[in-house]
């Protein structure tokens, strides 16, 4: 029996239609076009405003998208997987529902939290699924309203998230393509620097939480940035090591969109040429899960079967780490 590897074989996506940019930005916090624009890479980001709808909208409508341009019946994916930081609620599973409204009724479905890291970790999780030889599609969604999360008069966090959501389909491959290897790592370390504080059951919502302004997120931005430009680089340069790749040999790096900055300095460290790197930061600012399959989906047109795709995340917790993937389709 040949051996089998998990493949992408179809991506989709969705954002909002309210666009939030700097511009916009300046106007609520003190800050400026220039600042962003230079620290981070940002333009604008994408915000869900309807406030009767979460995160589970978004990633219906990626996995709606993903269906439809692949032409696969959603009665035969046998798993999906939710990534996100920002559940539709705390208990009831946002995958569940997610499954149950797109008809992948034959699936069971849950959800996977690790902050930024979500999708990325997502990937291993729905790749040994599919090595197993038990399932033959896992529908894998990175999906954030990180806006529902955000105090949009602390300048420190509104200017760099935004909501959206991306779905990949994983199929079994016998050509060798597919998940080739993985690096994923965490360290407890960072409960103290990316984090809400209320709404667990450290301390559970209350009138006095609320007031206190206990559940939006907060962050020590210089803190995050150092692990996060150390960890996605080292990560990257180790997968390409352990399995004796060179820059060279990388067709495309497709990063978390988190700062521009990490994201040069993770290519610097592999020794990559810019036209290398899939950036769209710029457009969405970072949604958290959704970055990566929003890469995938943006730069499809680009990918070819047989290229070699290296994926790096970092996220609060902290999680991080690195993937090595070979490219299984060239669009039609």
């Amino acid at each position: 029996m040949n051996t089998i590897t998990a493949a992408i074989t179809a991506v989709g996506a969705y954002v909002p239609d309210f666009v939030l940019s700097n511009k916009v930005l300046e106007t609520m916090v003190d800050t400026n076009d220039e600042w962003i624009t230079s620290r981070t890479g940002i333009k604008e980001r994408r915000i869900l405003k309807d406030k009767d709808k979460g995160t589970s909208f978004m990633a219906i409508k990626a996995a709606q998208d993903l269906l439809a341009k692949a032409n696969i019946d959603p009665l035969e994916i046998d798993l999906l997987i939710m990534a996100t930081a920002t559940a539709d609620m705390p208990v009831a599973s946002t995958g569940v529902f997610v499954a149950t409204e797109i008809g992948a009724t034959n699936a069971f479905a849950y959800d996977l939290q690790a902050a930024c890291s979500s999708f990325l970790y997502g990937m291993s999780t729905a790749s040994a699924y599919i090595q197993s030889g038990r399932y033959k599609k896992v529908l894998l969604i990175g999906a954030d309203k990180m806006s529902s999360i955000i105090d949009y008069t602390d300048r420190a966090t509104c200017i760099i998230f935004g909501d959206g959501a991306g779905a990949v389909l994983f199929e079994p491959n016998y050509e060798g393509l597919g998940l080739q290897d993985e690096y994923l790592r965490s360290d407890g370390v960072g409960r103290d620097f990316l984090k809400i504080d209320a709404g667990g059951s450290l301390l559970p919502a209350s009138l006095e939480t609320v007031k206190d302004n206990k559940h939006n997120i907060v962050q020590d931005g210089k803190t995050v940035f150092k692990y996060a430009v150390t960890n996605m680089a080292d990560a990257s340069e180790l997968i390409l090591k352990r399995n004796n790749l060179t820059n060279e040999d990388v067709d495309w790096l497709v990063p978390h969109q988190a700062n521009r900055r990490i994201i040069d300095a993770t290519a610097s460290r592999m020794n990559l040429e810019e036209s290398k790197v899939l950036v769209n930061i710029e457009k969405y600012g970072n949604t958290t899960s959704a970055t990566l399959p929003l890469v995938l989906n943006d730069f499809e047109h680009l990918l070819k079967k047989g290229d070699t795709i290296i994926f790096a995340a970092f996220g609060g917790g902290f999680t991080w780490g690195s993937i090595y993937l070979k490219w299984a389709y060239d669009k039609k």
